[in-house]
């Protein structure tokens, strides 16, 4: 009978250890959007439990995201997307009072912080004209080199947007050189000439350094937006072969920052994932590196695996993505969150530093553009009444950029789910991010295990869903 009394007092002893062990040791917060949510906080903070496995709460085995903690992998440098001039007419056209709304929007960081921001030197398709910096007879002292369109309403969007988040870091492209220094003659189409190149390092550098005096300092520069492709001559493009790149960034426009006294990061190829050859032959290109150690990519053609085959060759190369945007057409263009969010998440776990859209805003006929494609903004501004819309990228995006600081790391995460993906980061202050994106049909429930801490979270159908803890 004594031994029995022992044994029932020290169970009574023990309940409220195993009780304080279930309850919840670890606060989180978790963000929303799906069919009747636009990145609304969740009804009731999520619960961390401090237990072996969440199987005794009756959450399957197999349907488990584990956060590995030790395992750090590329620190981010962040999201935006691209001030073309379209774009910037764009924003230009709207009344004060509501651009500056849009812009606390989009650039302050205690909303979305857009901070990695693409700029065009000279026309893109997505341009009111076709224009360069110097266009006409051949030039190669850039005597008649001018950025006074930029002046009109480009310049000013950028250091609007600067003003509101004075941390953007900007990135130069252009689509094509001034026509006199390629093999048509032209802007359209065509591929560049070597005779051309020193001539060409001089222009980027007087559009860095004019650029600066006008209080836009620009970060990096990529040699050319895809530089495989002349768009069979329908839009600004130029083709450039790998070993002119190559040295071109070797011979001339590394030397020529160097001597200008731009640190100017260079980044490279500015094109699809099917180009990682290149990328990898590139990098192995004598002397290269002293002046690029960075390569540029888009997401529309090839597989974003590819990037981890570069960078498991060469892993302290840089890499970011530069381009990618939704079709105004698409009836999904409202409301297409997931399949942004998985196409960034597959970015990020594939080693980018930072994701940058396509046009920040465009009208709702896609327009202005002098090219072929139809491609939709960020943001629409209807052209009436000035009214804006959001994209379901921008939804996508805002999940990754709200939550997802400068300086933060991705971290390793396991897990194979039927139709969920997964990615996570630790901030610099030690904050976690995990962003978990459910592109089926019916809710999905899961397990996300961070040490020896787990917690069970519920996850709409076609939603995506951000997790915040520390």
């Amino acid at each position: 009978m004594r031994k029995l009394f022992l044994v029932l007092l020290l169970a009574l002893w023990l309940a409220p250890v195993a009780e304080a062990q279930a309850k919840s040791v670890r606060g989180a917060r978790a963000f929303v959007t799906c069919a009747d949510k636009r990145e609304i906080e969740t009804d009731e903070p999520l619960t961390w439990h401090d237990a072996k496995g969440p199987e005794k709460r009756g959450f399957p085995r197999g349907d488990e995201i584990e956060i590995v903690s030790d395992k750090k992998c590329q620190e981010i440098l962040g999201f935006g997307a691209a001030f073309t001039d379209a774009s910037c007419y764009v924003l230009n056209g709207m009344p004060k009072d509501e651009r500056k709304k849009l812009f606390r929007l989009l650039f302050h960081p205690d909303e979305m912080g857009l901070n990695v921001c693409r700029t065009c030197i000279g026309a893109s398709d997505y341009a009111t004209h076709l224009y360069s910096y110097d266009e006409g007879e051949p030039d190669p002292d850039m005597k008649r080199f001018s950025i006074d369109f930029d002046k009109k309403y480009i310049l000013p969007m950028l250091r609007e947007a600067r003003d509101v988040n004075p941390d953007i870091f900007l990135f130069s492209s252009p689509w094509s050189p001034p026509g006199w220094m390629k093999s048509t003659g032209s802007m359209l189409g065509g591929n560049m000439q070597r005779r051309s190149l020193k001539p060409y390092a001089k222009y980027f550098v007087k559009f860095l350094q004019e650029y600066q005096s006008n209080g836009v300092p620009v970060q990096a520069v990529t040699v050319q937006n895809e530089v495989d492709t002349d768009q069979d001559a329908r839009m600004p493009a130029c083709v450039w072969p790998q070993e002119l790149e190559v040295d071109f960034v070797r011979y001339e426009l590394g030397p020529a920052l160097k001597e200008a006294g731009l640190k100017t990061q260079i980044w490279i190829i500015d094109h699809n994932y099917h180009l990682w050859g290149r990328a990898l032959g590139s990098l192995d290109s004598t002397d290269f590196r002293k002046y690029c150690n960075a390569i540029a990519w888009h997401g529309y053609g090839g597989d974003a695996v590819r990037m981890s085959t570069v960078h498991d060759a060469y892993p302290d190369v840089d890499m970011y993505w530069t381009e990618g945007g939704p079709d105004y057409t698409d009836k999904g263009y409202a409301t297409d969150w997931t399949k942004w969010s998985k196409t960034f998440t597959g970015i990020l776990r594939n080693w980018c530093r930072s994701i940058t859209a396509w046009n920040f805003a465009l009208d709702e006929n896609g327009k202005p553009n002098i090219g072929p494609f139809p491609c939709g903004g960020l943001v629409t501004v209807n052209s009436a009444n000035k009214s804006v819309s959001f994209s379901g990228q921008f939804w996508a995006l805002s999940h990754y950029s709200r939550y997802v600081k400068r300086g933060a790391r991705r971290l390793e995460s396991k897990g194979e789910l039927a139709s969920v993906c997964h990615v996570a980061f630790e901030n610099p202050d030690g904050q976690r991010v995990a962003v978990l994106t459910n592109e089926g049909d019916k809710e999905h429930t899961v397990v996300v295990r961070d040490g020896d801490k787990w917690s069970g979270v519920t996850l709409p159908a076609d939603s995506v869903t951000t997790l915040l803890w520390k």
